[in-house]
């Protein structure tokens, strides 16, 4: 996944996202008109296309930093209903397939190992 270190601080993606979280007009207009929010702020065309696919792998390689990443899901899902279900976590098993395979494993092993000792 994403460091600090891989963060582009002149990304106006980083920009966008720092104002966004903290206006509530921002906000509304991020789920009413996320397109011209995103030229307003002079978001690439890339950046636009990762942020509007929630494309969390992109979004990192974009180098948006790692800590605004959760902060745009929130934007999009909200911050309640925190389930293994969730749209959010969804995202980023969507980005980060093989990390997920490789923890749902070491759960089921956890737990196969927590049922033998019982």
């Amino acid at each position: 996944m994403g460091n600090v270190e891989r963060c582009d601080k002149t990304l106006p993606l980083n920009e966008m996202i720092f104002y966004v979280r903290r206006d509530g007009r921002l906000r509304e207009r991020w789920l009413s008109d996320l397109e011209g929010l995103a030229r307003e702020f002079g978001l690439s065309a890339a950046e636009y296309e990762a942020l509007r696919d929630q494309d969390v792998r992109r979004l990192m390689d974009l180098g948006v930093h790692q800590y605004y990443v959760p902060q745009i899901l929130r934007l999009f899902f909200g911050a309640s209903g925190n389930t293994n279900a969730h749209p959010a976590l969804a995202a980023y098993q969507r980005a980060y397939p093989e990390e997920t395979a490789k923890a749902f494993a070491m759960q089921a092993e956890l737990e196969r190992r927590a049922a033998a000792e019982r």
